[in-house]
């Protein structure tokens, strides 16, 4: 007949236990604690090991907690070697051995849970790969909750179990959704919330060990500081991603906004340096393969970025060459699927065409590309096309054209085109 095991009984109280207390913490019923505290259950060979942890004891202490019979004497068990008589070493080794197998079972069904399945990995990455190229081309406020929503989901995943390149899978893919959150930010304006995400993104691109995300982070924080006219810091922040640029379309990117960000620094010579190993990194073969969208920098792009580096360092040969740029940028645009075509850098295209059309004095020619912008709908005005349209503004403030009646007319249309609103809120995100 089974006999009560007082000292087990001992050891659960002595350590803070109830029953119900050890039952949580083993993950079992309450019932089951009481079968083997009289006898008449044992407890399973894989349990043991996390059992033995609860109550501080050996496997071998466990073992004679669990030795029940009438007769015995009630002392508690402290954490001391037991001796065992020789007859019973072999005895005692078996079981030790077979104690070792369970507590590596335990592990073994430990690190087998997971909240995640390739299935799952390989969904993520597909809607991260829609969203990113859909953002080129859909307004910021149709995307605002999917990105958010995905965002915390991933978050919540990683609190969660994986394994180990599952984690890292994740963390990738938190990047990339950290990544198209410091676009939202930055198309409003919001640089301290663009910041933030871009920091976020950086620590997860690290913690995934992806070199091409880290590079693409350090350009949207180049240009953060670049529209914060942080000039010299955005030029810095491009140059520093450059240490992470194995492949892609990514160096070009990095070129592009350090010559952007040297020529509102004043600096000539880096500039045109910058524009030139810009064109020369995308005639390299393209080793990695990226995501489409704003993980891209498509050529486009790159005569956009020449068009106003160009234009912002003021000389006529440059101005002459900017022009060439940004038209060419606009035709390289209009021309790829509608999908490809960035509203955002089309926009910028014209506002510098129109600005170098003003510097020639052609106001005519300054007036076709500025209204271009003025008539696009207010969820395609950006804050960075905002800022231009400012910045155009104070030009046509300047003496020069105090008394030109074309100059005037244009600074009424600006005026009437900026009461109107922008993209400058989004809905509530996703809970």
């Amino acid at each position: 007949m089974a006999g009560k095991r007082t000292r087990f009984i001992q050891r659960r109280k002595a350590v803070g236990h109830t029953q119900e207390t050890l039952a949580e913490a083993l993950g079992v019923d309450r019932t089951t604690i009481g079968r083997w505290e009289s006898g008449r259950g044992e407890p399973q060979v894989w349990m043991r090991p996390k059992l033995a942890q609860t109550l501080q004891v050996s496997l071998d202490e466990l073992s004679d907690l669990l030795a029940a019979g009438p007769s015995e004497q009630t002392v508690a068990v402290t954490p001391a070697a037991i001796p065992v008589a020789a007859s019973s070493a072999m005895a005692s080794l078996t079981e030790a051995v077979g104690a070792d197998a369970a507590d590596s079972a335990l592990f073994l069904s430990f690190v087998s849970q997971t909240n995640v399945d390739d299935l799952v990995l390989e969904q993520l990455d597909a809607d991260i790969a829609r969203l990113a190229a859909d953002y080129v081309s859909q307004p910021v406020a149709t995307l605002f909750r999917e990105i958010s929503g995905l965002r915390r989901m991933v978050f919540r995943l990683l609190e969660g179990r994986q394994r180990p390149y599952q984690t890292g899978h994740l963390y990738l893919a938190a990047g990339r959704l950290c990544g198209l959150a410091t676009h939202v930010a930055l198309d409003l304006g919001q640089f301290r919330a663009a910041s933030t995400h871009a920091r976020t993104a950086w620590s997860c691109a690290e913690s995934a060990g992806h070199n091409e995300l880290q590079a693409w982070v350090r350009s949207i924080q180049s240009l953060i500081a670049y529209w914060q006219q942080d000039y010299c810091q955005a030029a810095d922040l491009a140059r520093d991603g450059l240490r992470y640029a194995d492949g892609g379309t990514i160096r070009s990117r990095l070129l592009s906004l350090e010559a952007r960000a040297s020529a509102a620094c004043g600096d000539q010579a880096g500039t045109l340096r910058a524009v030139q190993s810009a064109q020369d990194a995308r005639q390299r073969p393209l080793a990695l393969a990226e995501l489409p969208g704003v993980f891209t920098f498509p050529e486009a792009k790159q005569w956009a970025y020449a068009g106003t580096a160009l234009l912002a360092l003021g000389s006529r040969q440059h101005v002459s060459r900017a022009i060439a740029a940004s038209s060419q940028a606009i035709t390289l645009y209009q021309s790829a699927p509608e999908r490809d075509q960035s509203s955002g850098d089309l926009l910028a295209s014209h506002l510098d065409l129109a600005t170098a059309h003003l510097a020639g004095g052609d106001l005519d020619g300054a007036r076709d590309k500025l209204m271009v912008v003025l008539e696009a709908a207010p969820e395609r005005r950006t804050a960075s096309i905002s800022s231009r349209l400012h910045a155009f503004g104070d030009l046509l403030a300047q003496p020069a054209y105090a008394r030109s009646v074309s100059a005037r007319s244009l600074r009424d249309n600006l005026q009437e085109a900026r009461r109107r609103p922008a993209l400058t809120n989004l809905p509530e995100p996703a809970q």
